[in-house]
């Protein structure tokens, strides 16, 4: 077949083989220095400034020194990604030196949904780590850019396809993120939702069970609907209007965390489930309508602040870099039931608007509108599964991933001037995240 850029096309390009031979893929230095000097001196650098601004505050946790090793890695990762992004964009093709590992320690990943917000984000961690990592996308609402710094290297591959039809391919493993997560976007067209989640999900864990890989599937805290138990824990059924605008999305994913448990028991297939909870960080789609998206970008053009409701509703927010440390260790562990993860740290939707307004040094000011449709009134997670059973708790402040977010649409804004949020009954445009593909 013919290979575009880097993005496989037919039939026969799909059919990968597994084991194929690895290749160490191209490092860059920074000012004539390796890597891993930079490297070096990024994290004693960062210590010193981590340990230095390291405090508590009403919305935020004590850092220890795990913490703080953790949230340099972060931040030296995010600087080399947009360094690299910033040297293809002149016409250089470099990568990010990745880890090289031996074959026997090497998987081939496939991530489906993964040119997405949360699904790049992953395939970053993926590729760092020195998988081989196959990405299936039909980029209705990723977009290629979320993935271009990767496109080219010998250990990635992106697929345009959707997961309603079925996908061919030898894995080790499966992320299975594919899905529209957005009102906006999910009710644009429901019943493409609802095959999304149901026949999608069918077809993955078929190729589950053909190869014997684990496979991990992204549900929602959406599956506990409005709910009357607070906060939510795993083993809450739930209160969902099953004929609601919101339908789509939400039955289509309990529907979806039923097959898994069923395959799992008839077909002896190994599946993990993560029930995620609003999640924010850069790469989030400017026209999604989520709450975070819209409130900062409102404030950053100084616009009016669009609450719907009162403003009493809760929400918990949780920065997308410790929602794909969550998938991780929830893949590599042994616990197989449903799995929170989200931030406890429960905000008002008022709350959380003033606190963007201070944080873009803003003058919006915050209007409300009629409540919509069905709109959870509380949501905070339980995390006390995530904790005992595969160690993991959020570790990024939201107001730190707050001010990551601001300059990552703060960008957006520059590079693409005016940007008019999408809100509730307003169909997201898919073309405007298409032409960024």
């Amino acid at each position: 077949g013919n290979r575009d850029d880097g993005v496989l096309r037919t039939e026969r390009e799909r059919g990968c083989m597994r084991g194929h031979p690895g290749n160490r893929s191209r490092g860059f230095s920074i000012m004539g220095l390796d890597f891993k000097y930079v490297l070096a001196v990024a994290l004693l650098l960062g210590v010193g400034y981590f340990a230095g601004s390291a405090r508590m505050t009403a919305h935020s946790q004590p850092v220890n020194s795990d913490a703080v090793t953790e949230a340099i890695q972060r931040e030296v990762r995010a600087q080399l990604t947009e360094a690299v992004q910033g040297l293809q964009e002149g016409g250089k093709k470099v990568y990010p030196k990745v880890a090289h590992l031996p074959a026997s320690k090497r998987m081939r990943i496939l991530v489906t949904g993964g040119a997405g917000f949360v699904g790049s984000h992953l395939v970053d961690r993926l590729m760092y780590q020195g998988h081989d990592v196959i990405v299936a996308d039909n980029l209705f609402t990723g977009a290629r850019k979320n993935v271009q710094h990767w496109i080219g290297h010998p250990h990635f591959t992106l697929i345009v396809h959707d997961v309603t039809e079925p996908l061919l391919l030898e894995v080790d493993r499966i992320f299975h993120l594919a899905c529209p997560a957005s009102p906006p976007h999910y009710q644009y067209n429901p019943i493409k939702t609802i095959k999304t989640s149901t026949v999608g999900t069918i077809n993955m864990l078929g190729l589950a069970k053909r190869l014997r890989a684990r496979i991990l599937f992204t549900s929602t805290s959406e599956v506990y609907g409005d709910p009357k138990e607070h906060p939510q824990k795993e083993s809450y059924h739930g209160n969902v209007n099953p004929i609601g605008p919101r339908a789509c999305y939400d039955e289509g994913k309990r529907v979806a965390e039923t097959m898994m448990y069923a395959y799992q028991a008839q077909g002896n297939v190994d599946v993990r489930v993560a029930r995620i909870f609003n999640t924010f960080g850069p790469r989030m789609n400017p026209y999604d309508g989520r709450v975070v998206s819209n409130f900062i970008i409102q404030a950053l053009q100084g616009k009016d602040i669009t609450v719907y409701g009162d403003g009493k509703a809760t929400r918990s927010f949780q920065y997308v870099d410790d929602l794909v440390e969550g998938l991780l260790k929830l893949m590599d562990s042994d616990y197989d039931q449903p799995c929170n993860l989200g931030n406890p740290d429960e905000y008002t939707i008022k709350e959380f608007a003033e606190l963007v307004v201070q944080e873009t040094e803003s003058n919006s000011t915050i209007v409300y509108r009629p409540k919509t449709t069905d709109d959870p009134q509380q949501r905070k997670p339980d995390i006390t599964v995530a904790r005992k059973n595969i160690g993991w708790k959020p570790e990024v402040s939201v107001k730190e991933g707050l001010r990551n977010t601001i300059k990552y649409f703060a960008k957006e804004l520059k590079e693409v001037g005016e940007i008019t949020p999408t809100g509730p009954g307003q169909f997201a445009s898919v073309s405007k995240a298409a032409s960024q593909a």
